[in-house]
């Protein structure tokens, strides 16, 4: 009599069938859903937040020859690339409400951290396929200590940089992290001029203006318009701000917003 090896699998529960996976080719040109797949060009080094995605990361991370970009950014989690040139480090730095991984796919490096930026009492020599845990609150630093590029992938949860994050070098870094550069003598903050940023936001101007004209109170305004305020700072388009905070009120999952609109 035939005996199916796979039968009675589950009657142990630490086995675990073996499939031959080798014969199984994939077209990639039809497989891929929204993403990156093997062969493409690195301008397609994108941030293809928030929809469903697949990626060879080892494959990006490697591709990756820019300071940091950010390759998906959701609500609660964010991924980002990174390369670091020889003898440079990510600087010091702490987060106090995020948590990071970061896992190196080239290179070698030390990673520091302690509760102070005094007192970096952690240290450890790391290479490809380490794995590094950062806690939020933190102080943490990575330096590359080899002869070429350290590329390394970074997931923060919950996000750390807005949306789509392109930051070309350490300098680039530095200076989105104070809020704002020069581009041709016209300040730039967060890739736009404050006039484009007038522009940007306009339809939220707008649909704060019809509430007032519908008598809304102002509170309860001040409360809708600031939250997505902030949420456009994290990367939503203002009709996407206006939607979900419109959304946090209509469903009560913020309750403070539907007490202020019947103030």
């Amino acid at each position: 009599m035939y005996n199916d090896p796979y039968m009675n699998a589950y009657q142990y529960p630490n086995y675990v069938p073996k499939y031959h996976y080798y014969n199984q080719s994939i077209n990639w040109t039809h497989h891929h859903i929204n993403g990156y797949y093997p062969g493409r060009s690195s301008n397609m080094l994108t941030d293809y937040g928030p929809n469903p995605f697949v990626i060879n990361i080892n494959e990006a991370t490697k591709q990756n020859n820019t300071f940091r970009t950010a390759l998906w950014t959701g609500a609660q989690f964010q991924i980002t690339l990174m390369s670091l040139n020889p003898g440079e480090d990510i600087g010091l730095e702490m987060h106090p409400d995020v948590d990071q991984f970061l896992r190196l796919e080239q290179g070698r490096g030390i990673v520091q951290m302690g509760k102070t930026k005094d007192n970096l009492s952690f240290q450890r020599y790391v290479y490809d396929d380490s794995a590094i845990v950062i806690p939020a609150g933190t102080w943490h630093n990575l330096t590359n200590t080899g002869s070429t590029p350290l590329k390394l992938y970074s997931i923060y949860a919950p996000p750390n940089h807005p949306f789509g994050t392109v930051h070309v070098t350490k300098t680039d870094a530095m200076a989105a992290e104070e809020g704002q550069s020069h581009i041709n003598g016209n300040t730039v903050i967060f890739g736009r001029t404050p006039d484009d940023w007038i522009r940007y936001t306009e339809f939220l101007v707008n649909e704060g203006l019809e509430d007032v004209k519908r008598g809304i109170n102002v509170t309860h305004i001040l409360q809708e318009f600031i939250l997505m305020g902030v949420l456009v700072g994290k990367g939503y388009s203002p009709e996407k701000a206006y939607e979900t905070v419109e959304e946090w009120e209509r469903t009560g999952e913020s309750k403070l917003l539907q007490q202020s609109k019947n103030m």
